[in-house]
Formats: C-alpha cells, structure tokens, sequence
C-alpha cells in the first residue's frame, strides 16, 4: 500500500509534487468573527487563482497559530514550539505540510516527515499542521489538495491509495476520535 500523498505518477515524477493535486499555499492569519465561537485560520492560495480557505479551530489553537504567524515569543514554551524543539533535537524534518480533505467544515491534513527512520506520513489535525509550520526555521511548504478548494467537485473515494492516486479521501470511520478542528454540530 502507498501512503497518501505519495506515489509516482505515470511519468515518473512524484504525485506529490503534481501542481493538478496540489497547490502551494500560505497561512494568512487568524480571524474571530463576532459574535463566533471559534476562530478560523485563513490559508491562501499561493498563486492564481488565489483561493482561500477559512478552517474553523480551537481557541488554543487559533491562539497558537497567531502567536507563531506573528512570530510572538511566550514566556514558556507552548506545545507546538516544544513540538518543534522535539523533532529538531531527534533529527525529524517536517519536509512538508499537507490539508488533505475536507467534509463540510470539518478538515483533514498530514505531516510529511523524515528523520532517522525514513520518511513518514502522520494524520494530523490542520490546526497541529499549520502551527508546527509556522514554528519551523526553514520555509516549509503548505499544499493543499486542490479538491479541497471545491468541495462540490470531489475526486472518486477508493477504499485504499493506489500509486496513482495523491489522496484518499476519508471514510465516516477517520472521523471517529474527535480529532478534527471544526466544532460538531448538534
């Protein structure tokens, strides 16, 4: 089995890297609309045509974001910045960040790491993802599925990633430890 986001496409090249599956993109900010309840991180396509997506997160969370895209220091480490120091002292490099899906407001990423064991590819929330990117010393890429950007036009599910195929999207079943970003809704 492949992991998702990796694989080779027909002409050899990596999936990964395929401009038509990913496209580059940057966090912009964090905002509060009131009256609201949670904060949404603002990730902006880094070419045309310049979409954006608003991904709803945690208080903490969206504090943490601000915090590190403004490059504020705190007076103790928070956990993404200890995080951070954690993969630095073991040799990971967090080569690249990656929002994979999305279902309603609810999105999914990954952290595309290598270290001493190899390359590995984590499920993460994309609050977790987008702070740790912004706590890197080195520029890390943010891509962003670009079905993700549409969810009206989603590629078909497959029961598992085929080398031809960037990324699975998830099941009802990926949804089941509470992890995701977007509040519930009742």
């Amino acid at each position: 089995m492949t992991e998702p986001g990796t694989g080779a496409s027909e002409d050899g090249a990596p999936v990964g890297l395929d401009p038509g599956t990913w496209r580059l993109a940057v966090v912009a900010g964090v905002r509060m609309e009131m009256p609201g309840e949670h904060p949404e991180v603002l990730v902006h396509e880094a070419v045309a045509p310049w979409r954006e997506l608003a991904i709803p997160v945690g208080m903490a969370e969206g504090n943490a974001i601000a915090f590190a895209w403004r490059g504020l220091s705190t007076p103790r480490p928070l956990t993404h910045a200890l995080f951070t120091d954690v993969l630095e002292r073991h040799a990971v490099q967090l080569e690249a960040v990656r929002i994979t899906a999305r279902r309603g407001r609810t999105y999914f990423a990954e952290l595309d790491t290598v270290g001493p064991r190899g390359r590995q590819v984590i499920a993460c929330r994309p609050s977790d993802a987008l702070a740790l990117v912004l706590r890197q010393r080195m520029p890390t890429p943010v891509l962003v599925a670009d079905w993700v950007f549409d969810p009206t036009d989603p590629p078909v599910a497959e029961a598992e990633p085929s080398a031809t195929t960037a990324v699975a999207r998830p099941t009802d079943a990926d949804d089941t430890d509470g992890s995701t970003d977007a509040p519930t809704a009742g």
